[in-house]
């Protein structure tokens, strides 16, 4: 019997005027927009190009052998789902990954609730097989925890965070960002920041061998985000907060909370605020990483903690796992020795729990 399989990092191509409409007329230069050119798709903020992409990379069109049928068409994106065997999906923006760079806190504000309003009600009826994720606009803290909670009375079980904060607002080790994660903590929405959100260089480096360079080191987003967090006690604070991270990777988590442990113990004399738990132990309760290809973490599941690690497929990204994804779960498990209930937990049991997926046979 296939096991239920959870993707906890998919994403959707929102209308392209879903963020220029919303804006009212002082505010036009911060919509956020794509421009169309022969071979590739500039997603911009007024005059600044943030994103660009290849014209084919993830688009609905005729099936062929690696055609994504549902960028953001529902029964599409279903036949896509059914084909390579994902049941259920965790659902982040595309354009929206951007919102983070709009400078003005009303502009931030007026462009995510745009989204959170018509992602909400696209998904309407389908909720047990999608999880939206809620963008929480940051350039005001009172904005941030007003949206938090109106997207939690909407029905929403996942929220986004920027990776890296832009410059000037707060980095999560200060104490400003103890409402959002406490009530995050009372209601068991988890806090989701996908890498390449905020203020993040994706092509700091240059020249020889750049590609591997940039996209090797996105896993630094999450890992410099963790030792924020929990340097800072946000964490220890609301120990019942749960953050997940996804396209970074998972197998290092161990690695970077020995590490933390090391300097938290050797270097005590100088360490403020002191912690409750182990750096290392409050990475375990409230730290989940969503990764595609990372067998190590599958075998070195005890030292990180089977609930610490849940797999995605990035879909429809061209670097994501479709239409081979049942390949690639082949491959993470093979010649460990890992239990059916194990194997349940990593694919999509774990998932499932923690967003409240409303589908109980995915338990």
């Amino acid at each position: 019997m296939k096991p239920f399989v959870f993707s906890a990092d998919s994403h959707i191509r929102e209308p392209y005027d879903l963020y220029t409409s919303a804006m009212p007329e002082h505010l036009k230069q911060y919509g956020i927009h794509v421009v169309k050119h022969e071979k590739y798709l500039d997603t911009m903020i007024g005059e600044e190009i943030c994103i660009r992409v290849p014209m084919d990379w993830g688009k609905d069109g005729a099936q062929v052998t690696d055609e994504r049928y549902g960028s953001n068409k529902i029964d599409l994106r279903i036949i896509d789902m059914d084909r390579d065997g994902i049941d259920a999906e965790l659902i982040f923006p595309s354009m929206g990954l951007v919102n983070y760079l709009i400078e003005d806190a009303e502009a931030e504000l007026i462009s995510a609730q745009a989204y959170n309003n018509w992602l909400i009600k696209h998904f309407e009826g389908h909720l047990d097989r999608f999880v939206p994720a809620a963008i929480i606009p940051v350039r005001s803290m009172d904005n941030a925890l007003a949206e938090f909670k109106r997207c939690a009375a909407l029905g929403y079980t996942a929220v986004m965070l920027p990776v890296v904060p832009c410059d000037g607002l707060p980095r999560y080790n200060e104490a400003v960002w103890d409402p959002i994660f406490a009530f995050a903590a009372e209601t068991e929405i988890p806090l989701v920041m996908h890498t390449g959100t905020g203020k993040v260089n994706i092509r700091a480096a240059r020249g020889p061998g750049c590609a591997l360079i940039n996209y090797t080191r996105q896993m630094e987003d999450a890992t410099n985000a963790i030792m924020y967090m929990v340097g800072g006690g946000v964490l220890d604070r609301n120990p019942k907060a749960k953050v997940v991270f996804a396209e970074c990777g998972a197998s290092w988590l161990v690695g970077l909370g020995e590490r933390m442990d090391e300097v938290y113990n050797g270097h005590s004399h100088f360490i403020n605020p002191k912690l409750s738990r182990l750096p290392s132990q409050i990475v375990k309760d409230q730290i989940v990483l969503a990764f595609q290809n990372d067998k190590n973490c599958v075998a070195n599941r005890d030292a990180m903690g089977l609930q610490t690690m849940i797999w995605a497929s990035d879909y429809p990204h061209k670097e994501g796992t479709f239409p081979h994804s049942q390949k690639v779960i082949e491959e993470l498990f093979a010649g460990v020795d890992i239990s059916d209930e194990e194997k349940q937990a990593i694919l999509g049991g774990t998932a499932a729990k923690l967003f409240k997926l409303k589908r109980p046979q995915a338990a």
